[in-house]
């Protein structure tokens, strides 16, 4: 992506006079602690950046590690963070990925240290027939790819697996688990979610969450020696265009609005997916099942800020006022009817109370999951990027990435034209600029030939809609 992109963008630096704002890691004496698994004394001269030219340790041999990890929906945030980090590191990968269109699926494909398997994880009776495979629950028609997925493990000892809602997402989780107890991965990292009902019978289900639950439930059934991270919001789902749930609507003035159903004082776990998954993920394998196995599960936040929070650090990093709404999701572009469902459920979820904070919903359904954050996190991954950080320094590429101009100094404030102000504005999924016309895809990412319009209708550089959430 840094290659599309200028390089005169108006960044607003960081203040020297900010401080942290509801973080519940930050240590407010702001004194710098020591590594939990630091092999130097505190009296060392590696603990002062100033002795580094005066003190080296001996060179010592670095093998590359000998294991391969198996990871599915290769090109989503989750699963392309983990990629990167292994790889470097030496890691060999085998990637399953829809197919290689996009800058982030290029760039997995190209790794030398990835093995790329292209193609679907669920299987179509009739590939010609036009079905909505975004749709919760069994599918009449759509199976699931047991050759791909059998292939995937193949001399791998390790596994990060994110599932998604394309298919049967529980059908396709338990055919994976399946094949992974078979070809006997060491270390088993699935991506979950809860099911809130499961929690509280009066709190409904969300339907993507709840199918990762179930899968949870059959990876401990199988009794593979598997470890279950929940990750929390992304801070890169926020954009100033018409996306539901994290769109922050540009106003007259050049400030933004953030309209969403979270009540405006609970807090809620954030993370930066494609900065600090990899990382933390590496090190669960790195630990191994002795430190993170028997079916733990990690809340893997590393802030946990209210919305009215979320918006003060949102500011303070791109130098624009934000302001919190509590109210619906809008819905203004055309969705996978499985998102759809999704959001209908997340709203309703989120509004229980109304404007009684003490009963919303634990955002990870159990309240000492909850309180769990950041500090389980912070075991694995002591460098997090957080939401003021990723707003001044990565918002601001994302966004020009869309065909956005408000960070130039010269464009006014208005995000919502080019760089010559006379074309139709352009969309965007996750950070590839797509205009809203003329072309419409399935839930399958496929030309629709037969005009039914129930998936994205978009055009031009993209990220598959499948990675929306992964």
């Amino acid at each position: 992506m840094a290659a599309e992109l200028h390089s005169d963008l108006a960044i607003r630096p960081v203040p020297r006079d900010i401080r942290p704002v509801g973080g519940a890691h930050h240590n407010h004496d702001d004194r710098r602690h020591k590594h939990s698994r630091s092999s130097y004394s505190e009296a060392s001269p590696l603990t002062s950046r100033n002795n580094s030219l005066n003190f080296r340790p001996a060179k010592r041999a670095m093998p590359s590690p000998d294991k391969t990890i198996a990871v599915i929906n290769a090109s989503g945030r989750q699963a392309a963070s983990l990629i990167r980090v292994a790889t470097a590191v030496g890691y060999h990968v085998r990637a399953q990925m829809r197919n290689r269109e996009g800058i982030v699926a290029k760039e997995v494909a190209t790794n030398p240290n990835v093995t790329v398997l292209i193609g679907e994880l669920y299987t179509k009776d009739n590939p010609k027939e036009h079905v909505d495979v975004s749709r919760n629950g069994p599918i009449s028609g759509i199976g699931v790819n047991h050759r791909l997925i059998s292939d995937l493990f193949r001399g791998a000892q390790l596994a990060f697996i994110n599932t998604t809602f394309y298919g049967d997402e529980q059908k396709i989780g338990e055919a994976l688990a399946d094949a992974a107890k078979k070809a006997g991965i060491q270390h088993y990292v699935y991506s979950s979610m809860p099911d809130h009902n499961a929690y509280n019978k009066d709190w409904p289900s969300l339907p993507l969450w709840s199918s990762k639950h179930k899968v949870e439930e059959y990876v401990r059934k199988v009794g593979l020696p598997a470890t279950f991270v929940y990750t929390g919001i992304y801070n890169n789902n926020f954009t100033s265009l018409p996306y539901p749930l994290f769109c922050t609507e540009m106003q007259p003035d050049g400030s933004w609005v953030w309209q969403a159903p979270f009540h405006p004082d609970v807090k809620l776990p954030w993370l930066d997916a494609e900065h600090d998954v990899g990382p933390a993920v590496l090190q669960i394998f790195k630990d191994g099942v002795k430190r993170w196995g028997g079916g733990k599960r990690i809340a893997l936040a590393y802030e946990m800020l209210s919305p009215r929070e979320a918006c003060q650090l949102f500011s303070r990093g791109v130098g624009r006022p934000v302001r919190y709404i509590h109210g619906p999701i809008k819905i203004e572009v055309k969705i996978p009817e499985g998102y759809r469902e999704q959001l209908e459920a997340l709203e309703k979820l989120f509004s229980l109370g109304h404007d009684d904070p003490t009963k919303q919903p634990p955002y990870f359904g159990d309240a000492d999951l909850e309180r769990s954050c950041p500090t389980d996190a912070l075991e694995l991954w002591e460098g997090p990027r957080g939401l003021e950080e990723y707003a001044r320094e990565v918002f601001p590429l994302e966004e020009q990435a869309n065909g956005l101009t408000w960070m130039l100094p010269d464009d006014g404030g208005n995000a919502h034209r080019n760089g010559n102000g006379t074309n139709p504005p352009p969309y965007s999924i996750n950070g590839y600029i797509t205009t809203l016309e003329h072309v419409t895809l399935d839930s399958d990412g496929e030309d629709d030939d037969d005009g039914q319009d129930d998936g994205l209708v978009m055009r031009g550089l993209k990220r598959d809609d499948e990675e929306w959430l992964a």
